[in-house]
Formats: structure tokens, sequence, C-alpha cells
């Protein structure tokens, strides 16, 4: 099933200049992987929610792969969950992801941002 939707309210504000085009609140989308770059400088995940892709940037390749997540442990055509941050222009398609979670499996890419899941 895919779905988007607002998780909690507010999450504490992030310092880091990474982050700053990002809004406050957890956000959610759910949905099929379409495409899938692991590289410099953020591996990134095309996930088509409903017909409307969004783009999913994860944490630099090594944390990302410290969390777990490698280029082996998805696929196209994967179902995926992404919690995190979406952009602050809700006329663009993307999130800065906390959480991804596929194949009943999670992976918390920034593990001291997802505390406050």
């Amino acid at each position: 099933m895919s779905g988007l939707a607002i998780v909690g309210l507010v999450a504490p504000a992030f310092s880091h200049h990474g982050w700053s085009w990002t809004q406050s609140g957890f956000f959610q989308i759910e949905g099929t992987i379409a495409d899938i770059y692991y590289g410099n400088p953020h591996p990134i995940i095309e996930v088509d929610v409903e017909g409307t892709i969004w783009t999913v940037e994860l944490a630099p390749p090594g944390p990302t792969t410290a969390a777990g997540f490698t280029e082996e442990t998805a696929a196209v055509g994967d179902e995926i969950t992404a919690i995190g941050n979406r952009s602050q222009d809700e006329n663009e398609t993307r999130m800065k992801a906390v959480r991804i979670i596929v194949g009943g499996a999670t992976y918390d890419v920034y593990p001291d941002r997802a505390r406050d899941i």
C-alpha cells in the first residue's frame, strides 16, 4: 500500500547546514523503489508514491553503510518506507531520510535523529 503522512508534530531544530533546506517536522512516505544511486555525496532512492516520484536523500555512504544499508540491500521494485524531513519547498517532492524500512528491516541512517521518531 502506498501513501504519505506527516509523522509527529515537530522534531527538534537541526543546526547542521545539511538540513537547512528541510522542514522541522518528521514526514513519512511509502512506495516502491523506482531507482537507486549509491555514491557521493549521498545515496539517493527514487520512490514511486502513487505515481509521483519522490527523491529520498540518505546519509553519506559511510554512515548509510554503517546503518546496514548497502548497494545490495534493496532493488528497484522493492517496497520502502522513508521517514525524515521533507523539503521546505512543498512543490518539491524531495526529503532527507532519517530512517528507511525495506523488506521488514529498519535502517537508521541518522541514528541520533531517529531517536525522536
